[in-house]
């Protein structure tokens, strides 16, 4: 269970680009609250599987990758301006 909480999915990759535009503190808080709820949310996996149907699960997930999506452009864009800016 220790596991997702750190090192979910491109977690580190996340954690490198936010390193870009914010800083250290900030980002080391939003981990320690983002452990806390992916904890809750882990041991409640349960009582949500019951209350939601396959279709809903699928949706949400579709809907979260969508604005995870739209983050990752927005840190592109935001540094290969910045890049292209310098040359």
């Amino acid at each position: 269970m220790v596991f997702p909480l750190i090192a979910g999915a491109g977690s580190f990759t996340t954690l490198l680009s936010l390193r870009a535009e914010y800083s250290s503190v900030n980002i080391l808080i939003a981990l320690a609250f983002n452990m806390l709820f992916v904890y809750c949310v882990l041991r409640a996996t349960a009582k949500v599987e019951r209350i939601l149907s396959r279709s809903a699960i699928y949706l949400m997930r579709k809907f979260f990758g969508i604005i995870l999506l739209a983050i990752s452009v927005r840190l592109f864009t935001a540094n290969i301006s910045a890049l292209l800016g310098k040359m």
